[in-house]
Parts: C-alpha cells; structure tokens; sequence
C-alpha cells in the first residue's frame, strides 16, 4: 500500500487544485464566489464539465427569475447528455452572461473564469449548506 500513497496524495492534490478554495461549491455541481459589491457569482465546476463533455448549449436563468435553493433554474448540454444547473441559492438572478451563451464551449476551456449568472441572494449570510473546496474534493472523490 505505501507504494502508491504518493500516487493517491498527487491525485488528491490536483481534485483540490481544480477545487480552487476561495469558492463555495454545492452538491449539483455549481461553484459560487461572493463579489465585492455584494452580487454571486454562478459557473459550473471543472469536474461538471469535464463528466459532460464538449459543451455545446447553455440555458441559463433569466434575469429577474427568482432562485430557489437547488431547484432547477436552468440547462447545460454537451454532445454526450444535458444537465440542469441548480440554484446554489435562493435569489434573485441580476444578470446573465450573453458571451457564454454564444459561445458555451468556454466553460470546458475555463470553467472558474467561466461565470454563467449572476445573483443577489436572500440572504447572504445563508451559506452553511455550501461546500468548502475540500469538502467538495471529498464530494467528488
């Protein structure tokens, strides 16, 4: 078993290292990052995108839609499947990035700088049901 520890450890260390640990991640999948001003937000994970595949549609909320915690608010499709993106929080949806919209297969390019939507949550202070980088890594390992 010691033989391949160090392979396990530098296994774990890239899960974590695609997990980048100023975020906040749900079970579903999304990554969150508070901004300066106040607003979320919202993109999918490196390992979401890397399961889907060559991303090729995006479905996202609309602004003004109202979020509730994990419900379904919109698609993501890949050449392989579709998958629903689920509210990592209740809100209010303020914005939506056009760019990614027109051109979806940056999300498997970059998924972190990849933000899909922004929102203004019900309260920001409800964070305890969201995931920790490493405890997203644990999530997904």
């Amino acid at each position: 078993m010691r033989k391949y520890s160090h392979y396990f450890k530098d296994w774990q260390c890239e899960l974590i290292m695609k997990s980048p640990s100023h975020l906040h991640y749900t079970a579903e999948h999304l990554w969150v990052e508070k901004t300066d001003d106040g607003v979320w937000l919202a993109g999918i994970t490196d390992y979401a995108q890397d399961l889907l595949g060559d991303i090729v549609y995006l479905e996202p909320p609309k602004v003004d839609d109202d979020l509730s915690n994990a419900q379904a608010c919109g698609i993501v499709e890949s050449v392989k499947t579709g998958s629903d993106l689920h509210a990592p929080m209740d809100g209010v949806v303020t914005e939506v990035n056009e760019d990614l919209i027109n051109a979806p297969e940056e999300i498997n390019d970059d998924p972190y700088q990849s933000w899909i939507f922004k929102f203004t949550p019900a309260d920001a202070d409800d964070t305890a049901h969201l995931l920790s980088a490493e405890a997203y890594t644990a999530l997904i390992d």
